[in-house]
């Protein structure tokens, strides 16, 4: 679920004084979307403010009224029962093979035809994938999508719990193919991963069951386009396993976006109102990266360098952004929308229009900047080389 945004401007929050003995432990600089995208200001868009939608308990029960036969039906068919899915070890050496010296030195071979600014860009999309515990919270927060028990039995609970599962394979696989590689210094990226597990993350999904989905259907199909270039990158090189397994893990993303874009679908069908609000408000606060909090014990501006060199070698940019954007308002026909209320219609004008337009013009000035050399930056990641 890894997902990296680069080639944008970022500024840098300074920590509350009250929160000093929480930034001894977790020093790490908080960026959030309103960072990475600077949106443009215009009268026109200071006048359209999109407010956060209250939490009305009819929303709650529109949710839960899915977490039947519906859900049963449209969310369970996409997971892959577990003994039909593809596990880390299918693309690796084979630690009780005789000849697994000599798969690991074939394979390192291979890999010295990786980049260095590969390196960093597959390291950052493992660690996001590795924290998990975060995601799995941020999953049964909504209320009326709660795993009671923790072992709930409700397609809902199921479906967060089996998302989850497959997941994790994700990251199981590049950390064990970036260890057996050799490039990157592990004790660095395993310090990041603690580091990142213990900061947490807020999407601004909250409470409200409509936010979430949104989110991940956005997040879901970012880390497909994300895992699916760096594969054509590794294939490029030659490192045609590695192609293979960014390939992969972006199947397993395109899976789980249809899944979540599905729900959202039927969310407009029910409550065309409250969805294309909080769909607008989510494109308005802007989608937070998973990663934001990325700190190695050094470098407090990590995840902006991390985004930079993604950006940089066409990983993931911000066409691909505005890209998505346009894709979800087609796939949920939010320009087809009638009878909304006067929020509904304000809402929908800023996903179809003031927004694509506002970012269509950011995506110009971000060109120019591309074209100006990029000031390189050492990585503890792998072994403090600069790219």
């Amino acid at each position: 679920m890894a997902l990296i945004l680069g080639n944008f401007s970022f500024q840098r929050f300074s920590p509350s004084p009250t929160l000093a003995s929480m930034k001894r432990t977790f020093p790490c600089t908080k960026f959030s979307m309103a960072a990475t995208i600077a949106y443009p200001k215009s009268k026109e868009a200071s006048k359209l403010v999109i407010r956060k939608p209250c939490l009305a308990p009819e929303k709650i029960e529109i949710f839960k009224s899915l977490d039947d036969y519906w859900s049963e039906k449209n969310l369970l068919i996409h997971l892959k029962p577990v003994e039909k899915c593809w596990q880390p070890q299918d693309f690796l050496p084979d630690p009780a093979s005789d000849g697994f010296i000599e798969q690991i030195k074939e394979m390192r071979e291979i890999v010295k035809e990786i980049p260095d600014e590969y390196f960093v860009v597959l390291v950052g999309d493992m660690i996001t994938e590795e924290v998990l515990p975060t995601y799995q919270t941020m999953a049964n927060r909504p209320e009326g999508a709660q795993d009671e028990t923790g072992a709930s039995l409700t397609p809902w609970s199921i479906w967060t719990r089996s998302w989850t599962a497959e997941e994790n394979r994700h990251g199981d696989l590049l950390n064990k193919y970036l260890y057996l590689s050799g490039r990157v210094d592990m004790g660095q990226v395993e310090k990041t991963v603690q580091y990142l597990i213990g900061s947490g993350m807020d999407t601004g999904t909250g409470k409200d069951p409509y936010l979430f989905p949104i989110y991940t259907s956005f997040q879901e199909r970012a880390t497909a386009i994300s895992h699916g270039n760096m594969g054509r990158l590794a294939k490029e090189k030659g490192d045609l396993k590695l192609s293979q397994i960014c390939g992969t893990i972006a199947a397993d993303e395109k899976r789980h976006e249809t899944a979540y874009s599905k729900l959202v679908g039927k969310l407009f069908e029910l409550d065309p109102n409250g969805t294309v609000q909080a769909f607008a408000y989510m494109m308005w606060r802007k989608i937070t990266m998973p990663g934001e909090l990325m700190y190695d014990g050094h470098d407090n501006n990590l995840f902006m360098h991390f985004s930079a060199v993604a950006g940089s070698v066409g990983v993931y940019t911000f066409s691909d952004y505005i890209d998505i954007l346009d894709v979800l308002v087609e796939k949920w026909k939010v320009r087809d929308l009638t009878g909304l209320s006067a929020e509904g219609q304000e809402a929908q004008e800023f996903v179809c229009d003031h927004l694509p337009r506002r970012l269509r013009r950011l995506e110009e000035r971000a060109e120019k900047r591309a074209n100006k050399k990029r000031q390189t930056i050492p990585f503890s990641w792998i072994f403090n080389r600069a790219v």
